[in-house]
């Protein structure tokens, strides 16, 4: 009955024949139980706090995902190049380089990739030069992994 309904609703590719549901098992595999193909979406996180770096760290791995962990703007550019990324974190209180910078590095390098700011201060200059050069989304500290969760889900799809 589940996958009646699903295919019913149009959330798994089918035909109706007579009767009778048939589903494309070679687009399911490809797009809804999306096959592995051996590569991970990478996520880059950038943030110098080590008990931070840990806990995004274990959050990642358990999402499936491959983390890319670094603690200076100088180590996220250098990954940011070697990583087909699928998401960027990035903390604005940086020791090596302001955050600001930062973003639009990494945003000049890969335009396509979505970045998420993570602040324990969101009234900061550095932030609203960010934000004045468009919309992003931003994260107060202490960071709420739930709700990263959702946004890792939401903004780190590959396109398909």
């Amino acid at each position: 009955p589940t996958v009646y309904y699903l295919v019913q609703r149009g959330q798994l590719p089918a035909v109706q024949i007579g009767g009778r549901w048939r589903v494309k098992r070679d687009l399911l595999d490809r797009d809804v139980l999306k096959k592995d193909d051996g590569r991970r979406q990478s996520v880059l996180v950038v943030d110098d706090d080590p008990a931070l770096q840990v806990l995004f760290r274990e959050f990642l791995r358990r999402g499936g995902l491959h983390d890319v962990v670094v603690g200076t703007a100088r180590e996220a550019v250098a990954a940011c190049q070697a990583n087909d990324l699928s998401l960027a974190i990035v903390d604005l209180n940086l020791p090596d380089s302001p955050g600001d910078e930062l973003y639009f590095q990494l945003q000049a390098l890969k335009p396509d990739v979505p970045i998420v700011i993570v602040t324990g201060y969101p009234d900061s200059e550095m932030l609203n030069r960010i934000l004045a050069s468009g919309p992003v989304t931003v994260l107060r500290k202490p960071v709420d992994f739930e709700h990263l969760g959702g946004l890792v889900r939401r903004l780190g799809r590959r396109p398909g």
